[in-house]
């Protein structure tokens, strides 16, 4: 049988004329591709915008040279042409270069005494990788294209690119373009605009991998910053419940099903806009869910909701390798347990991830013992969390030193490198410019400032020598207990073993008082090794934190616990068990009763409590007229803005002595001598929202 190959072909034949090869037109190949640059001038002038296709956006850089915009064609291209439209500020001197794997390049095409506008250049080269270097600016600003057009014809995918997983049971690895990659990571903070600024000094940490628990268009900053600098971004999806115990609100994955329609949708679009963009390593969905379920159902319900919510999961994974054949997926939880449901219902999942800390080293043996057939990154890891700890003297979780959570994140890697040929690595928690009680637990960098856990990880990652290191502080001591508003003495020892003078800072939190996050500084004396600072003036316990700085951006931390109790006035405290009658009180609620009489019971612990409206009082019963010199108010959080003491000899007409309309809380020490057989509070503005509360009225005879 003879085949036709087509009427032209015949014709040519029959004319004689000679067949040549078919050859692809030119195409555009940059517009939208990923693209990276040196620098940028700012967030409204970012790489991206000269290769949208929009003539009315641009890139712009710092105002200083070299500077380079490269794009990623996607596949080994065969180039013939590329246009440059120049802004204002255009380069007087470039290359235009190529390179297959974005590390090697190669010129294809020099121009000197460029005079900028609309410029095009026939080129020939091949690459996946295009880069405009700009050497010699034509201003003082920086350089800045409008667009930049590259043109040609694109090949099949570069053979081993992409993302994967290889090998087999107990024997796998991650390859990155068909090299082996080791997830030496952290847990990403700052915001992903800012992220250029902090990558040179993750690179010098021998990083390689930053995760984090959610992408959408603000990602593209991080993903960019991350590529520049070799390094790649696990990319988070958050999912209800997220965060584990005690967090994230709560979703029905038996019933939903337009939450997780919704949810599907938003994985999609933001796998679509960045499965290209070399700064992705894998897609992450779902953080610390199973585990977290059990705030929000119990028994059989429970275990159908776990089980639901690991389908759905498998769900998500397949919907992401429908469009992103590249890049791995998989999903994080803070309990190996979570591996079962797993195992049994997500067979999508290349590879599993957990957060654990004090007990990371047992990951391993859960691995083996559970017979799992993936391999696993471990997506946070570092000292011991609070929920791990024991209980110091105060009653509440005792935080490991300075030293010992640099010891934890040495010995977290150490336990998950160990179990080679199943576990990739892991990213620690974590890389954070925040300065609260977690970031104190926790991050590496708070305030901005390095501290041992930092370098503990720079050596573990195999990062650059440091020049400096922190002050090490060896030991701390503060009294269990200490009076509101007393002097506090904090007795502590450390040395900085590069000599540096050291310059102390305290704070305190109310985590343990409160829920707050927050440290507050306070001032502080310095007498050798002992500190001093003033107490706060509100009952509970207390962190107090010292802070050791060296002055070359290095700090040694410690904090300790310290009850704050009400100063004991001298004097004989005449209401104390005496009768009392309130305008309201708290019958119903958490902890409640809240009577009166707990006002007066010498108990600092018990406490009366309001209504939640003005105005209220509480009045003792001395039992006969009694002259007195003070009177004390312990407040709990609900305190008294504006409030009046008042005497009255029958408990009927009363005598204003003392009065203020800028109370604050903690304790009042009034000094105020009165004579009267009934003694009342009469408070008239609350200073919260809630009622009044009171822990002790006091009434002094001295």
């Amino acid at each position: 049988m003879v085949r036709v190959r087509s009427i032209c072909t015949v014709i040519a034949v029959l004319l004689g004329l000679a067949v040549l090869p078919a050859h692809a037109a030119p195409a555009l190949l940059s517009q939208g591709k990923p693209a990276l640059a040196s620098s940028t001038e700012n967030s409204g002038t970012p790489a991206s915008a000269a290769v949208d296709g929009n003539g009315d956006t641009r890139w712009s850089s710092e105002w200083s040279a070299p500077q380079w915009l490269r794009v990623d064609l996607g596949a080994s291209s065969a180039l013939s042409r590329v246009e440059l439209d120049w802004e204002g500020a255009y380069a007087t001197a470039f290359e235009i270069q190529v390179s297959a794997d974005g590390d090697a390049w190669q010129p294809i095409r020099s121009v000197t005494g460029s005079t900028g506008g609309r410029q095009g250049y026939d080129v020939t080269g091949t690459g996946r990788y295009v880069r405009l270097n700009a050497t010699q600016r034509a201003n003082g600003y920086g350089v800045s294209l409008w667009e930049f057009r590259v043109y040609g014809t694109q090949g099949g995918v570069v053979p081993g690119s992409g993302v994967h997983v290889t090998g087999s049971q107990g024997n796998w690895q991650l390859t990155v373009d068909g090299r082996p990659w080791v997830v030496k990571g952290l847990t990403w903070g700052p915001p992903a605009a800012d992220a250029a600024r902090y990558m040179p000094e993750l690179k010098s940490m021998g990083v390689n991998t930053l995760r984090t628990w959610g992408t959408d268009a603000s990602t593209r900053p991080l993903l960019d910053a991350a590529a520049a600098n070799g390094l790649r971004v696990i990319n988070g999806f958050w999912l209800l419940p997220g965060g584990g115990p005690g967090s994230g609100g709560c979703v029905n994955y038996v019933t939903d099903a337009q939450y997780k329609a919704d949810v599907l949708g938003q994985i999609r679009q933001w796998v679509t806009t960045y499965k290209d963009h070399p700064g992705v390593l894998m897609w992450n969905v779902g953080n610390e869910s199973i585990l977290g379920l059990q705030n929000c159902y119990s028994g059989a319900e429970l275990e159908n909701q776990r089980v639901a919510y690991a389908r759905y999961l498998n769900e998500a994974a397949r919907a992401i390798h429908a469009i992103d054949t590249g890049h791995p997926v998989t999903n994080t939880d803070a309990w190996t347990g979570a591996w079962v449901y797993l195992k049994a219902h997500t067979p999508d999942l290349d590879l599993y991830s957990v957060n654990s800390y004090g007990n990371v080293c047992q990951v391993r043996q859960d691995w083996i013992s559970g017979g799992y057939t993936r391999p696993y990154i471990l997506t946070e890891a570092g000292p011991a969390g609070e929920w791990e700890v024991p209980n110091d003297a105060n009653g509440v979780p005792a935080e490991p030193t300075d030293v010992q959570k640099r010891d934890g994140y040495t010995q977290a890697w150490n336990c998950i490198v160990g179990h080679t040929g199943v576990s990739f690595g892991g990213t620690l928690f974590h890389y954070g410019t925040e300065y609260d009680f977690g970031a104190v637990w926790f991050n590496l960098t708070p305030a901005g400032k390095k501290r041992l856990s930092f370098y503990s990880v720079q050596r573990a990652f195999g990062g650059a020598t440091p020049a400096n290191t922190p002050p090490v502080i060896s030991s701390m001591t503060v009294p269990q207990t200490v009076a509101a508003g007393a002097p506090l003495t904090v007795d502590v020892a450390a040395a900085d073993p590069d000599g540096d003078a050291i310059a102390w800072s305290a704070a305190f939190n109310s985590k343990y008082v409160d829920n707050s996050g927050g440290l507050a500084g306070t001032p502080v004396q310095v007498a050798g090794n002992r500190l001093t600072v003033t107490a706060p003036d509100r009952l509970g316990v207390w962190k107090v934190y010292v802070v050791a700085e060296d002055g070359r951006g290095n700090i040694g931390i410690e904090t300790r616990s310290v009850r704050v109790v009400a100063p004991q006035p001298s004097g004989v405290n005449v209401a104390q068990g005496k009768a009392t009658t309130a305008s309201s009180y708290q019958q119903v609620g958490d902890g409640a009763p809240f009577p009166p009489s707990n006002a007066v019971d010498g108990n600092g612990t018990s406490r009366w409590a309001t209504d939640w409206a003005d105005p209220q009082w509480i009045r003792v019963d001395l039992g006969a007229v009694t002259t007195f010199q003070h009177v004390q108010l312990v407040w709990e959080g609900a305190f008294g803005r504006a409030y009046e003491i008042q005497v009255s000899d029958d408990g009927n007409g009363w005598r204003s002595v003392y009065g203020t309309t800028t109370g604050n809380g903690g304790v009042d020490a009034i000094d105020v001598t009165a004579t009267g057989r009934y003694v009342r509070l009469h408070a008239t503005q609350r200073g919260t929202g809630f009622g009044y509360s009171l822990y002790e009225f006091g009434v002094y005879r001295r």
